[in-house]
């Protein structure tokens, strides 16, 4: 329970901040538990394990706050996904950072002009994730924590 001070700060709009909701998609169970645990410290969690999973979930009512999503995985691959989401007036404002083992230059290039914030290649290490999430949620204390 937030104390009467945090309570004050909260209405002001200068207490803690609010837990952001992060959708994170990757057809690899490992790698997607992982990221699940990287993420949870920084909001509230949700999985799906391919672009079709993860659009289930939006038009099931899950908004988020920010997409992590893999690009190569079956049904619907991670440009399919941001092709629908841009192309729907309900998600297109939803920030998107791709995570792939694609990293040339054209795969780079391609992945930001269907709209995604950021592109890391895989493998990557946490902390350029955690400050790409910090840097798409405006979120300059989570920088400082890695």
């Amino acid at each position: 329970m937030p104390s009467q001070g945090e309570s004050d700060m909260a209405k002001a709009g200068t207490g803690p901040l609010r837990q952001p909701k992060i959708l994170v998609v990757d057809d690899d169970l490992a790698l997607l538990r992982m990221l699940e645990k990287l993420m949870s410290p920084i909001g509230k969690v949700t999985c799906a394990t391919d672009g079709q999973e993860a659009l289930d979930f939006l038009t099931e009512g899950v908004m988020p706050d920010l997409i992590i999503t893999d690009l190569m995985m079956p049904r619907m691959d991670g440009l399919q996904l941001v092709d629908e989401l841009r192309s729907n007036s309900k998600f297109k404002h939803i920030p998107v950072i791709m995570l792939t083992a694609k990293g040339t230059p054209k795969d780079v290039i391609t992945g930001i002009n269907k709209g995604a914030r950021h592109y890391l290649v895989k493998p990557f290490k946490n902390k350029d994730l955690v400050k790409k999430v910090a840097t798409v949620l405006n979120r300059k204390d989570l920088i400082y924590s890695v």
